[in-house]
């Protein structure tokens, strides 16, 4: 029970890497309609994530460095929320 539970939440994590990257390459496109499904769920969800970044980083000549700080950001909580689930269930 407690690997499955480690390997869900590893999972999540990882499609919400998978998610962000691609709307960060996303965002390079200039014809991409921000309004239609799927990208305004993208835009959306890596929002959450990179907009309170840019409060702590503004954009430095034009360059939003917010991506870089959400994943070094998500990196930390990861491992503590995976060293929580195997501390917990897997020993």
């Amino acid at each position: 029970m407690g690997y499955f539970i480690y390997s869900v939440v590893r999972n999540l994590f990882n499609a919400t890497y998978f998610i962000l990257i691609v709307s960060c390459f996303l965002t390079w496109l200039p014809n991409i309609n921000w309004y239609n499904q799927p990208f305004r769920f993208m835009r959306e969800f890596s929002d959450f994530f990179f907009a309170p970044c840019r409060k702590i980083v503004p954009p430095i000549s034009g360059i939003d460095l917010s991506p870089i700080v959400a994943f070094i950001l998500l990196q930390v909580i990861e491992a503590i929320v995976l060293g929580l689930i195997r501390n917990i269930f897997i020993a």
